[in-house]
Protein backbone atom coordinates (compact mmCIF):
# COMPACT_ATOMS: atom_id res chain seq x y z
CA UNK A 1 0.00 0.00 0.00
CA UNK A 2 1.02 3.37 -0.78
CA UNK A 3 1.69 5.75 2.40
CA UNK A 4 3.55 8.86 3.09
CA UNK A 5 4.94 10.44 6.24
CA UNK A 6 5.21 14.09 7.10
CA UNK A 7 6.50 15.60 9.32
CA UNK A 8 4.83 18.91 10.61
CA UNK A 9 7.29 20.66 13.24
CA UNK A 10 5.78 24.04 13.70
CA UNK A 11 2.12 25.16 13.49
CA UNK A 12 3.58 27.96 12.08
CA UNK A 13 7.66 28.41 11.08
CA UNK A 14 9.18 30.87 13.65
CA UNK A 15 6.93 29.40 16.88
CA UNK A 16 9.21 26.89 18.00
CA UNK A 17 9.55 23.63 19.27
CA UNK A 18 11.42 21.57 21.82
CA UNK A 19 14.29 19.58 20.53
CA UNK A 20 12.40 16.15 21.91
CA UNK A 21 9.68 16.69 20.17
CA UNK A 22 12.09 17.66 17.23
CA UNK A 23 13.83 14.74 17.47
CA UNK A 24 10.82 12.38 18.18
CA UNK A 25 9.56 13.31 14.94
CA UNK A 26 12.84 12.79 12.88
CA UNK A 27 12.96 9.41 14.91
CA UNK A 28 9.34 8.56 12.78
CA UNK A 29 11.33 8.39 9.61
CA UNK A 30 9.38 11.17 7.86
CA UNK A 31 9.56 11.02 4.13
CA UNK A 32 9.05 15.01 4.17
CA UNK A 33 9.67 18.05 6.62
CA UNK A 34 6.70 20.25 5.84
CA UNK A 35 5.17 24.01 7.35
CA UNK A 36 3.42 26.99 7.08
CA UNK A 37 5.07 29.81 7.00
CA UNK A 38 2.44 32.68 7.52
CA UNK A 39 -0.94 33.38 6.90
CA UNK A 40 -3.01 36.96 6.41
CA UNK A 41 -4.22 35.76 10.15
CA UNK A 42 -2.30 39.37 11.92
CA UNK A 43 -4.02 41.12 9.82
CA UNK A 44 -3.16 43.59 6.48
CA UNK A 45 -0.39 45.57 8.30
CA UNK A 46 2.28 42.69 6.83
CA UNK A 47 0.69 41.89 3.42
CA UNK A 48 0.34 45.76 2.58
CA UNK A 49 3.86 46.69 3.57
CA UNK A 50 5.12 43.00 2.29
CA UNK A 51 7.23 42.83 5.72
CA UNK A 52 7.86 39.80 8.08
CA UNK A 53 5.47 38.82 11.33
CA UNK A 54 8.04 36.88 12.85
CA UNK A 55 11.51 37.45 14.35
CA UNK A 56 14.57 36.00 11.97
CA UNK A 57 16.36 34.89 14.48
CA UNK A 58 13.18 32.43 15.46
CA UNK A 59 13.04 32.08 11.56
CA UNK A 60 16.52 30.82 11.16
CA UNK A 61 16.59 28.70 14.29
CA UNK A 62 13.51 26.46 13.09
CA UNK A 63 14.54 26.44 9.64
CA UNK A 64 17.96 25.11 10.89
CA UNK A 65 16.14 22.29 12.82
CA UNK A 66 14.40 21.35 9.64
CA UNK A 67 17.06 21.84 7.15
CA UNK A 68 19.68 19.62 9.46
CA UNK A 69 17.33 17.01 9.84
CA UNK A 70 15.71 16.90 6.36
CA UNK A 71 19.91 16.57 5.43
CA UNK A 72 20.40 13.57 8.08
CA UNK A 73 17.36 11.51 6.49
CA UNK A 74 18.06 12.85 2.84
CA UNK A 75 14.68 14.01 2.43
CA UNK A 76 12.73 17.10 1.37
CA UNK A 77 11.35 20.56 2.93
CA UNK A 78 8.47 22.40 1.69
CA UNK A 79 7.72 25.97 3.17
CA UNK A 80 4.17 27.73 2.10
CA UNK A 81 3.68 31.71 2.21
CA UNK A 82 7.24 32.99 2.98
CA UNK A 83 7.68 35.75 4.86
CA UNK A 84 4.13 35.61 6.68
CA UNK A 85 2.58 37.03 3.64
CA UNK A 86 3.99 35.06 0.65
CA UNK A 87 5.16 38.31 -1.49
CA UNK A 88 8.39 38.16 -3.54
CA UNK A 89 10.38 39.91 -1.00
CA UNK A 90 9.38 37.36 1.91
CA UNK A 91 10.39 34.37 -0.92
CA UNK A 92 13.67 35.96 -1.16
CA UNK A 93 13.71 36.08 2.49
CA UNK A 94 13.56 33.17 3.13
CA UNK A 95 15.93 31.88 0.86
CA UNK A 96 18.51 34.15 2.50
CA UNK A 97 18.23 32.30 5.30
CA UNK A 98 18.35 29.11 4.05
CA UNK A 99 21.42 30.05 2.00
CA UNK A 100 23.37 31.25 5.66
CA UNK A 101 22.41 27.96 7.56
CA UNK A 102 23.50 26.13 4.36
CA UNK A 103 26.99 27.68 4.36
CA UNK A 104 27.38 27.60 7.99
CA UNK A 105 26.37 23.57 8.08
CA UNK A 106 28.25 22.70 4.88
CA UNK A 107 25.53 21.48 3.22
CA UNK A 108 24.43 22.14 -0.24
CA UNK A 109 20.68 21.89 -1.50
CA UNK A 110 18.90 22.63 -4.31
CA UNK A 111 15.86 25.40 -3.31
CA UNK A 112 13.03 25.96 -5.84
CA UNK A 113 11.24 29.14 -5.40
CA UNK A 114 7.90 29.66 -6.20
CA UNK A 115 6.60 33.11 -6.72
CA UNK A 116 2.97 34.13 -6.22
CA UNK A 117 2.78 37.82 -6.39
CA UNK A 118 0.59 38.90 -8.32
CA UNK A 119 0.52 42.35 -10.91
CA UNK A 120 -1.78 44.62 -11.39
CA UNK A 121 -1.78 44.48 -14.76
CA UNK A 122 -2.08 41.05 -14.85
CA UNK A 123 -5.32 41.06 -12.96
CA UNK A 124 -6.58 44.29 -14.84
CA UNK A 125 -6.39 41.52 -17.21
CA UNK A 126 -8.19 39.23 -15.39
CA UNK A 127 -10.83 41.46 -14.39
CA UNK A 128 -11.66 42.38 -18.57
CA UNK A 129 -11.64 38.86 -18.92
CA UNK A 130 -14.38 38.22 -16.26
CA UNK A 131 -12.33 36.07 -14.42
CA UNK A 132 -12.37 37.65 -11.03
CA UNK A 133 -15.30 37.33 -8.27
CA UNK A 134 -16.31 37.69 -4.69
CA UNK A 135 -15.71 35.00 -2.26
CA UNK A 136 -17.47 34.96 0.83
CA UNK A 137 -18.20 38.53 0.48
CA UNK A 138 -20.66 41.17 -2.04
CA UNK A 139 -17.61 43.86 -2.92
CA UNK A 140 -16.76 43.64 -6.59
CA UNK A 141 -13.69 44.73 -7.85
CA UNK A 142 -12.50 46.93 -9.87
CA UNK A 143 -9.61 48.45 -11.54
CA UNK A 144 -9.59 51.61 -8.65
CA UNK A 145 -9.76 48.71 -6.29
CA UNK A 146 -6.82 46.83 -7.61
CA UNK A 147 -4.64 50.45 -8.13
CA UNK A 148 -5.43 50.70 -4.51
CA UNK A 149 -3.21 47.39 -3.39
CA UNK A 150 0.58 47.71 -2.44
CA UNK A 151 0.64 43.80 -2.61
CA UNK A 152 -1.42 41.41 -4.48
CA UNK A 153 -0.87 37.49 -3.49
CA UNK A 154 -2.58 34.32 -5.10
CA UNK A 155 -2.96 31.21 -2.79
CA UNK A 156 -0.84 28.15 -4.13
CA UNK A 157 -2.86 24.60 -4.33
CA UNK A 158 -0.63 21.64 -4.50
CA UNK A 159 0.54 21.52 -8.64
CA UNK A 160 3.47 23.89 -7.74
CA UNK A 161 5.12 22.06 -5.22
CA UNK A 162 4.15 18.63 -7.18
CA UNK A 163 6.29 19.97 -9.63
CA UNK A 164 9.24 21.20 -7.48
CA UNK A 165 9.62 17.96 -5.56
CA UNK A 166 9.35 15.68 -8.93
CA UNK A 167 11.93 18.50 -10.64
CA UNK A 168 14.30 16.89 -7.52
CA UNK A 169 14.31 20.15 -4.78
CA UNK A 170 15.33 19.27 -1.96
CA UNK A 171 13.97 22.80 -0.73
CA UNK A 172 10.51 24.44 -1.42
CA UNK A 173 10.09 27.50 -0.93
CA UNK A 174 6.23 28.95 -1.65
CA UNK A 175 5.00 32.39 -1.74
CA UNK A 176 1.31 32.70 -0.44
CA UNK A 177 -0.09 28.84 -0.38
CA UNK A 178 -3.23 27.43 1.19
CA UNK A 179 -1.87 25.86 4.72
CA UNK A 180 -3.03 22.43 3.51
CA UNK A 181 -1.20 22.68 -0.23
CA UNK A 182 2.00 22.57 1.97
CA UNK A 183 1.24 19.16 3.31
CA UNK A 184 -0.65 17.07 0.67
CA UNK A 185 1.35 17.76 -2.19
CA UNK A 186 4.12 14.95 -1.16
CA UNK A 187 1.08 12.43 -0.42
CA UNK A 188 -0.36 12.66 -3.37
CA UNK A 189 2.64 12.38 -4.93
CA UNK A 190 3.06 9.00 -3.31
CA UNK A 191 0.31 7.50 -4.75
CA UNK A 192 -1.88 8.23 -1.40
CA UNK A 193 -5.88 8.91 -1.23
CA UNK A 194 -6.16 12.61 -1.98
CA UNK A 195 -8.86 13.18 0.09
CA UNK A 196 -7.20 11.45 3.00
CA UNK A 197 -4.11 13.84 1.81
CA UNK A 198 -5.98 17.03 2.06
CA UNK A 199 -8.04 16.24 4.94
CA UNK A 200 -5.05 15.01 7.08
CA UNK A 201 -3.52 18.17 5.95
CA UNK A 202 -5.74 20.55 7.20
CA UNK A 203 -5.87 18.49 10.60
CA UNK A 204 -2.16 19.12 10.81
CA UNK A 205 -1.29 22.55 9.11
CA UNK A 206 -1.30 24.20 12.62
CA UNK A 207 0.86 21.42 13.82
CA UNK A 208 -0.23 20.42 17.56
CA UNK A 209 -3.23 22.54 17.74
CA UNK A 210 -4.59 19.07 16.89
CA UNK A 211 -3.25 17.80 20.18
CA UNK A 212 -3.59 18.32 23.68
CA UNK A 213 -0.41 20.32 24.20
CA UNK A 214 -0.90 22.87 21.66
CA UNK A 215 2.48 24.90 23.01
CA UNK A 216 4.90 21.88 22.77
CA UNK A 217 5.60 19.79 19.80
CA UNK A 218 4.92 19.00 16.44
CA UNK A 219 2.49 16.08 14.57
CA UNK A 220 3.43 13.72 12.99
CA UNK A 221 0.82 12.49 9.42
CA UNK A 222 0.96 9.23 7.66
CA UNK A 223 -1.23 8.96 4.43
CA UNK A 224 -1.98 5.74 2.88
CA UNK A 225 -4.05 4.75 0.22
CA UNK A 226 -7.67 4.75 2.65
CA UNK A 227 -7.03 7.42 5.25
CA UNK A 228 -4.64 9.07 7.92
CA UNK A 229 -3.26 8.99 10.53
CA UNK A 230 -2.22 11.40 12.98
CA UNK A 231 0.31 11.64 15.64
CA UNK A 232 1.77 14.28 18.52
CA UNK A 233 6.07 13.96 18.56
CA UNK A 234 5.90 15.17 22.10
CA UNK A 235 5.83 13.06 25.14
CA UNK A 236 3.31 14.94 27.25
CA UNK A 237 0.86 15.08 24.57
CA UNK A 238 -1.81 13.16 22.28
CA UNK A 239 -4.06 13.25 20.08
CA UNK A 240 -7.78 12.03 20.37
CA UNK A 241 -10.96 11.70 17.90
CA UNK A 242 -12.06 15.23 19.55
CA UNK A 243 -8.77 17.13 19.07
CA UNK A 244 -8.28 15.69 15.67
CA UNK A 245 -11.93 16.42 14.27
CA UNK A 246 -12.26 19.48 15.98
CA UNK A 247 -9.21 20.94 14.03
CA UNK A 248 -11.94 21.14 11.15
CA UNK A 249 -13.89 24.25 13.25
CA UNK A 250 -11.36 26.07 12.64
CA UNK A 251 -11.05 28.95 9.98
CA UNK A 252 -13.42 26.79 7.97
CA UNK A 253 -17.23 28.40 7.89
CA UNK A 254 -18.23 24.69 6.86
CA UNK A 255 -16.05 22.08 8.97
CA UNK A 256 -18.01 18.79 6.09
CA UNK A 257 -16.68 21.34 3.07
CA UNK A 258 -13.16 22.34 2.66
CA UNK A 259 -12.25 24.21 -0.41
CA UNK A 260 -9.02 23.86 -1.80
CA UNK A 261 -7.73 25.20 -5.48
CA UNK A 262 -8.81 22.34 -7.64
CA UNK A 263 -11.36 20.23 -5.28
CA UNK A 264 -13.82 20.38 -2.54
CA UNK A 265 -13.38 17.71 0.37
CA UNK A 266 -15.96 15.81 1.67
CA UNK A 267 -15.50 15.02 5.97
CA UNK A 268 -19.29 14.63 6.46
CA UNK A 269 -18.95 10.44 6.73
CA UNK A 270 -15.30 10.30 8.03
CA UNK A 271 -14.78 8.37 10.85
CA UNK A 272 -12.16 8.68 13.50
CA UNK A 273 -10.65 6.43 15.84
CA UNK A 274 -8.62 6.05 18.68
CA UNK A 275 -5.55 3.87 18.41
CA UNK A 276 -2.94 2.70 20.95
CA UNK A 277 0.01 5.10 21.61
CA UNK A 278 -2.40 8.28 21.50
CA UNK A 279 -2.67 7.73 17.83
CA UNK A 280 -5.91 8.91 15.62
CA UNK A 281 -6.75 7.09 12.52
CA UNK A 282 -9.39 8.66 9.91
CA UNK A 283 -11.06 7.42 7.36
CA UNK A 284 -13.83 7.81 4.69
CA UNK A 285 -13.11 11.03 3.55
CA UNK A 286 -14.23 12.14 0.19
CA UNK A 287 -13.34 14.54 -2.56
CA UNK A 288 -14.93 15.73 -5.57
CA UNK A 289 -12.93 17.97 -8.34
CA UNK A 290 -13.95 21.38 -9.20
CA UNK A 291 -15.09 22.55 -12.51
CA UNK A 292 -13.27 25.46 -12.00
CA UNK A 293 -9.74 25.92 -11.20
CA UNK A 294 -9.03 28.49 -8.97
CA UNK A 295 -7.11 30.69 -6.73
CA UNK A 296 -8.02 32.78 -3.91
CA UNK A 297 -6.73 36.53 -4.20
CA UNK A 298 -5.26 38.74 -1.27
CA UNK A 299 -4.74 42.40 -1.55
CA UNK A 300 -3.59 45.02 1.26
CA UNK A 301 -3.25 48.63 0.85
CA UNK A 302 -2.72 52.07 2.56
CA UNK A 303 -5.82 53.34 4.77
CA UNK A 304 -3.92 55.97 6.38
CA UNK A 305 -1.90 57.08 9.46
CA UNK A 306 -3.02 56.19 13.00
CA UNK A 307 -2.44 57.72 16.33
CA UNK A 308 -2.66 55.69 20.07
CA UNK A 309 -2.98 56.82 23.33
CA UNK A 310 -3.80 54.32 25.89
CA UNK A 311 -5.34 55.72 29.85
CA UNK A 312 -5.74 53.67 32.87
CA UNK A 313 -9.29 54.69 35.05
CA UNK A 314 -10.19 53.45 38.17
CA UNK A 315 -12.79 56.10 39.09
CA UNK A 316 -15.90 54.16 41.19
CA UNK A 317 -18.23 56.08 39.52
CA UNK A 318 -17.18 55.71 36.14
CA UNK A 319 -17.16 51.86 36.86
CA UNK A 320 -20.76 51.59 37.14
CA UNK A 321 -21.33 52.37 33.87
CA UNK A 322 -17.90 53.16 31.75
CA UNK A 323 -19.62 53.36 28.60
CA UNK A 324 -21.60 56.08 29.69
CA UNK A 325 -18.78 57.78 30.16
CA UNK A 326 -17.08 57.32 27.24
CA UNK A 327 -20.21 58.29 25.25
CA UNK A 328 -19.95 61.46 26.62
CA UNK A 329 -16.18 62.35 26.48
CA UNK A 330 -16.86 61.30 22.77
CA UNK A 331 -19.88 63.86 22.17
CA UNK A 332 -17.69 66.39 23.98
CA UNK A 333 -14.91 65.78 21.91
CA UNK A 334 -15.94 65.45 18.66
CA UNK A 335 -17.64 69.22 19.41
CA UNK A 336 -14.50 70.54 20.24
CA UNK A 337 -12.59 69.22 17.18
CA UNK A 338 -15.40 70.56 15.35
CA UNK A 339 -15.32 73.77 17.04
CA UNK A 340 -11.18 74.24 16.06
CA UNK A 341 -12.34 73.90 12.28
CA UNK A 342 -10.36 69.95 12.16
CA UNK A 343 -12.71 68.40 8.97
CA UNK A 344 -14.24 65.42 10.06
CA UNK A 345 -13.83 63.77 6.45
CA UNK A 346 -9.95 63.51 6.93
CA UNK A 347 -10.12 61.72 10.72
CA UNK A 348 -11.93 59.58 12.96
CA UNK A 349 -11.66 58.40 16.47
CA UNK A 350 -12.56 55.15 18.59
CA UNK A 351 -12.42 55.06 21.98
CA UNK A 352 -12.15 51.38 23.03
CA UNK A 353 -12.52 50.33 27.11
CA UNK A 354 -10.47 47.43 28.13
CA UNK A 355 -11.54 45.21 30.78
CA UNK A 356 -15.48 46.60 29.59
CA UNK A 357 -16.41 45.47 25.91
CA UNK A 358 -13.70 45.98 23.87
CA UNK A 359 -13.09 42.79 22.86
CA UNK A 360 -16.73 41.69 21.95
CA UNK A 361 -18.28 44.99 21.60
CA UNK A 362 -21.65 43.88 22.77
CA UNK A 363 -23.49 44.43 26.34
CA UNK A 364 -21.77 43.92 29.45
CA UNK A 365 -24.06 41.42 32.04
CA UNK A 366 -26.36 43.10 34.18
CA UNK A 367 -25.00 44.11 37.48
CA UNK A 368 -21.46 44.24 36.04
CA UNK A 369 -18.71 46.65 37.91
CA UNK A 370 -15.23 46.12 36.84
CA UNK A 371 -12.09 46.89 39.10
CA UNK A 372 -10.95 48.96 36.52
CA UNK A 373 -10.93 49.85 32.45
CA UNK A 374 -7.59 50.44 30.47
CA UNK A 375 -9.28 52.94 27.34
CA UNK A 376 -7.50 52.78 24.24
CA UNK A 377 -8.13 56.16 21.78
CA UNK A 378 -7.19 55.49 18.56
CA UNK A 379 -7.31 58.27 15.66
CA UNK A 380 -6.55 57.56 11.81
CA UNK A 381 -6.06 60.19 10.08
CA UNK A 382 -4.93 61.18 6.02
CA UNK A 383 -1.80 62.35 7.91
CA UNK A 384 0.51 61.25 10.38
CA UNK A 385 0.52 64.70 11.96
CA UNK A 386 -3.18 65.05 11.92
CA UNK A 387 -3.79 62.19 13.65
CA UNK A 388 -1.28 63.19 16.06
CA UNK A 389 -2.67 66.56 16.75
CA UNK A 390 -6.53 64.94 16.95
CA UNK A 391 -5.19 62.82 19.71
CA UNK A 392 -3.54 65.68 20.96
CA UNK A 393 -6.73 67.94 21.12
CA UNK A 394 -8.09 64.50 22.98
CA UNK A 395 -5.14 64.56 26.11
CA UNK A 396 -6.44 66.56 28.44
CA UNK A 397 -10.19 64.87 28.15
CA UNK A 398 -8.22 61.68 28.78
CA UNK A 399 -6.74 63.00 31.85
CA UNK A 400 -9.28 64.62 33.45
CA UNK A 401 -12.83 64.99 31.58
CA UNK A 402 -15.96 65.26 34.36
CA UNK A 403 -17.12 62.12 36.41
CA UNK A 404 -20.46 63.51 36.37
CA UNK A 405 -21.54 67.58 36.86
CA UNK A 406 -20.69 69.06 40.12
CA UNK A 407 -18.48 66.90 41.33
CA UNK A 408 -14.56 67.45 41.61
CA UNK A 409 -12.20 67.02 38.60
CA UNK A 410 -10.82 63.88 38.24
CA UNK A 411 -7.10 62.61 37.40
CA UNK A 412 -6.64 59.41 35.25
CA UNK A 413 -3.52 57.81 34.31
CA UNK A 414 -1.51 57.94 31.23
CA UNK A 415 1.56 54.63 31.19
CA UNK A 416 3.75 56.61 28.57
CA UNK A 417 4.93 60.08 28.21
CA UNK A 418 4.30 61.35 25.54
CA UNK A 419 1.08 59.94 26.02
CA UNK A 420 0.82 60.32 22.12
CA UNK A 421 1.88 57.05 20.30
CA UNK A 422 2.43 57.36 16.55
CA UNK A 423 1.70 53.80 14.85
CA UNK A 424 2.33 54.98 11.01
CA UNK A 425 0.80 54.07 7.86
CA UNK A 426 -1.77 51.14 8.39
CA UNK A 427 -2.93 49.20 5.69
CA UNK A 428 -6.40 47.16 5.24
CA UNK A 429 -7.39 44.62 3.29
CA UNK A 430 -8.55 45.27 -0.69
CA UNK A 431 -8.92 41.78 -2.32
CA UNK A 432 -10.91 38.59 -0.43
CA UNK A 433 -11.72 37.31 -4.05
CA UNK A 434 -10.82 34.16 -6.35
CA UNK A 435 -9.62 34.15 -9.88
CA UNK A 436 -10.51 31.45 -12.16
CA UNK A 437 -7.90 29.23 -14.90
CA UNK A 438 -7.47 26.65 -16.73
CA UNK A 439 -3.86 26.30 -16.01
CA UNK A 440 -3.13 25.91 -12.10
CA UNK A 441 0.82 26.85 -12.99
CA UNK A 442 0.05 29.95 -14.83
CA UNK A 443 0.10 32.57 -12.18
CA UNK A 444 2.98 31.12 -10.53
CA UNK A 445 6.99 31.52 -11.44
CA UNK A 446 9.51 29.49 -10.17
CA UNK A 447 13.29 29.40 -10.37
CA UNK A 448 15.52 26.95 -8.70
CA UNK A 449 19.49 27.13 -7.55
CA UNK A 450 21.79 24.89 -5.64
CA UNK A 451 23.22 26.88 -3.15
CA UNK A 452 25.56 26.02 -0.44
CA UNK A 453 28.93 24.13 -0.30
CA UNK A 454 30.31 22.80 -3.77
CA UNK A 455 26.84 24.74 -5.21
CA UNK A 456 26.54 27.87 -7.75
CA UNK A 457 25.64 31.21 -5.64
Amino acid sequence: MNTCRVFVPYGALGTGISDEAFANGIAMNPDIISVDGGSTDSGPYYLGNGKCKYAREALKTDTRKMIVGAHQLGIPITIGSCGTCGVDEGVDFMEDICREILEEEGFSAKITKIYTEQTKEEMKAKLAEGKIRPLGTRVDVTEDILDSCSHIVAASGVEPFIKALKDGADIVLCGRATDTAVLACMPIIKGCSEAAAWHGAKVCECGALCSTNPQNGGIFLTVDETGFEVQATAADSTCTPYTVSAHLLYENADPFHLVEPGVVIDTSRAVYTQLPGGKVRVENSGITKSDVYTMKLEGAGPAGYQTITLVGIRDRIIMKNPQDWLDRLAAFAQAKLDRLGFDRKRYSFLLRPYGWNAVYGGDVPEGYVPNEIGVLLTVTADEQALATQIAKVMNPLLLHFEVAKNRPTPSFAFPFSPAEVEKGRIYEFKLYHVVEMEDPLSMVRMSTAVVGKGGAN
